[in-house]
């Protein structure tokens, strides 16, 4: 299947806490990192989801925030350390490409916040993804 997602990344399942609707599932991706998808019980069921399982994490680069430092004191748990490699600004809006380890991820935002972070190639970044921006994929 071929996905407009430009974010996708393999994984391993490490944990799966299950509620009545929603599961929160934590994948450890392959660069080292943990991304934790909130999705529904049913899918998880679906997919056939257990530690141990392979997946994609999949997360639109509109659903990406970016961050110069480590954000406390919020809700977001999928923080992920990186440095820009690229900025390509149009009129509004600006797509942010970040090298992060065991790949890359790219986020649009708008170009202001571009320039108030003073973001440009070498900049570090922290991308702040929701748990319910991320979806899963078994291929």
């Amino acid at each position: 299947m071929t996905l407009s997602i430009r974010n996708q990344f393999a994984g391993t399942v490490s944990g799966v806490t299950t509620g009545e609707a929603m599961t929160a599932v934590k994948v450890r991706l392959d660069g080292g990192q943990d991304i934790t998808a909130a999705v529904t019980s049913a899918a998880v069921k679906d997919l056939g989801l257990f530690p141990g399982s392979s997946v994609k994490a999949l997360v639109k680069a509109t659903e990406i925030a970016l961050a110069t430092a480590p954000v406390t004191g919020i809700s977001i748990r999928n923080q992920i350390a990186g440095r820009v490699t690229a900025v390509s600004a149009g009129g509004a809006m600006a797509a942010v490409a970040v090298d992060v380890d065991g790949g890359r991820l790219t986020a649009v935002v708008t170009k202001d916040a571009v320039e108030a972070l003073g973001l440009d190639a070498g900049s570090p970044v922290v991308a702040l993804i929701k748990s319910t921006e991320v979806s899963l994929s078994t291929d």
